[in-house]
């Protein structure tokens, strides 16, 4: 049953429903503004995974300004049903399209996948994982825009895997392999999804089907799909390298990241036109007026073109128009000379080429800038530290790259595994989602307030009871690494409160004057609050020492 309203929106037409909840074409009440509503029943809130999963794809989507991206214009509850509402696109999902026309022209699948391409990476460069790229949540508008939907089981900053069944999430026919054996997901699973999705636009069909969705991700895994230019012969070869390359089984053999892609896309269309303006040049239509004795061999009446090629009337063309010049300087006949004049042309095409050419920085530059991103305070600039810098090293020179770059994005782990993870409107309770991770924020907090002691504490607990525990490896060291921080000695010198110092020389002086009961009271108090802070060391033992002596 359609609903008349939902929040300040009221319904005006179903527009599609699928696990997650129904969608709804609805208009604001007050401002006008025509909305797709998505909400989830209140039969699937008490499910468990639900309420989360929409929460997760609200905070995605909030994060997000792209033109290639749905945008979100507001979240929250109507009663016992959670619901937002983002921009309505008016047009259909690829998938649609391609059940209409089965295959599109490779030129045209160029052009979306491009799009796609920046969809991702604004998606990726704010931290986000789609993990469900495929036809259906792309959305083509009557204006030939592509925009990216559903952010429903995307991965967010790092955190865990999120399931509703305890099953994979994904859909089968596109879906990488890595995600299909249950491993951690990465941008470059979203660029084998987008490979799927190029090769189904080109060929009408997917690399791979079968009976069953765990069929298909076994032979996502082990087998072969057949080469795009097999099934489409007219297909270009540097558009079936790519797509070969974004269906790579090794993550490592894919592209860096998205962006590169959309590059590697756009070359590809200057190459073909570039191969295309060379290969179809022709003969112009009046080239018999150069010479009126070649007329006849050219246009006999009643004859069609026959005898010498193109090539042999261009030259017989270029040497009667020569022998009418009346011998001019040697320079001038040289570049006048069609095929002088036509390297000269080939000549600049090449020099504009490598000029505009995509130049990326040397490897140390690279590796110097993303520590300078790091210098900064955390936020966005870490992350493009690891995606544009420190990823693509170690992805180019693993051996060279790995160890150097390791405690860099170690410290940008930390700091998305530890930041304060957005909340679905109206506020709900940010509970950790494992106890490891709450412990770790917990420490992090104390940290942060200065008890040094009692983050030591916890952290150093934490790392002994997670060693070998393989599910929380990515918390083990996190922990490690807050605790390498607060076990700096400097850190611990810069630290030093002269409250401490204060306190005990009035102590001091207590016991001197005779008041020696609330002297002990003091260094007791000092000696409880103080004693697992490395930075007050010093206080602690001149406590001990002082209670000692009387």
């Amino acid at each position: 049953m359609t609903p008349s309203r939902i929040g300040p929106y009221v319904i005006l037409d179903k527009i599609g429903s699928g696990g997650m909840g129904s969608v709804y074409l609805g208009k604001h009440a007050e401002t006008g503004q025509v909305a797709a509503v998505k909400m989830l029943p209140a039969s699937l809130a008490h499910e468990e995974g639900f309420v989360e999963r929409f929460a997760r794809e609200v905070d995605a989507m909030r994060k997000l300004d792209n033109p290639h991206i749905v945008r979100l214009f507001d979240s929250g509850m109507d009663g016992d049903i959670y619901y937002y509402s983002m921009e309505y696109v008016a047009g259909e999902t690829l998938m649609t399209r391609l059940r209409r026309d089965r295959r599109l022209p490779w030129q045209t699948a160029v052009e979306y996948a491009i799009q796609i391409c920046r969809a991702l990476k604004a998606a990726h460069d704010a931290g986000i994982i789609h993990r469900d790229l495929k036809p259906s949540n792309l959305l083509i508008g009557n204006d030939g825009i592509v925009k990216l939907t559903d952010f429903g089981v995307a991965q967010v900053f790092a955190s865990g895997r999120l399931t509703v069944t305890g099953g994979i999430i994904g859909t089968a026919e596109f879906m990488s392999p890595e995600q299909g054996e249950g491993k951690r997901v990465t941008r470059q699973s979203d660029l084998y999804s987008l490979g799927a999705v190029l090769y189904v636009m080109v060929t009408g069909q997917p690399p791979f089907a079968g009976t069953t969705a765990i069929d298909v991700i076994r032979k996502h895994r082990y087998n072969q799909f057949d080469r795009p230019r097999l099934i489409v012969t007219d297909l270009p070869g540097w558009l079936e390298e790519i797509i070969c390359q974004l269906l790579e089984k090794d993550p490592e053999k894919r592209f860096p990241n998205a962006f590169v892609v959309q590059r590697r896309l756009e070359q590809l269309v200057r190459k073909v036109e570039l191969s295309q303006s060379e290969d179809g040049d022709e003969i112009d239509g009046n080239e018999n007026q150069a010479d009126p004795s070649l007329a006849p061999t050219l246009l006999a009446p009643g004859k069609h073109a026959s005898g010498p090629g193109p090539a042999t009337l261009m030259k017989e063309l270029v040497k009667a128009e020569l022998r009418a010049l009346d011998q001019p300087h040697w320079l001038s006949s040289l570049f006048n000379h069609t095929l002088v004049q036509v390297a000269l042309l080939l000549l600049v095409i090449a020099g504009g080429v490598w000029w505009f050419r995509p130049r990326t920085p040397a490897p140390e530059a690279q590796f110097a800038a993303g520590v300078a991103l790091l210098e900064q305070p955390p936020g966005s600039g870490w992350l493009r530290a690891r995606d544009e810098y420190f990823e693509p090293l170690v992805n180019a020179d693993p051996e060279q790259w790995q160890d150097r770059v390791a405690p860099y994005l170690t410290k940008i782990e930390t700091y998305e595994l530890t930041r304060t993870r957005p909340q679905l409107k109206p506020p709900a309770k940010d509970a950790p989602k494992s106890e490891p991770e709450r412990l770790l924020k917990l420490a992090v907090h104390c940290q942060q307030i200065g008890d040094t002691g009692r983050a030591t504490q916890i952290l150093t607990a934490l790392r002994e009871i997670l060693a070998g525990d393989a599910e929380h490896v990515k918390v083990y060291d996190a922990a490690g690494q807050v605790l390498e921080e607060l076990r700096d000695p400097q850190r611990d010198a810069n630290r030093r409160d002269p409250f401490l110092d204060a306190t005990l020389d009035r102590a001091d002086k207590l016991a001197a004057s005779g008041q020696k009961e609330e002297a002990c009271r003091i260094w007791q108090g000092m000696i409880a609050l103080y004693a697992t802070d490395p930075a007050a060391a010093a206080a602690v033992e001149r406590a001990r020492a002082a209670l000692k002596a009387e």
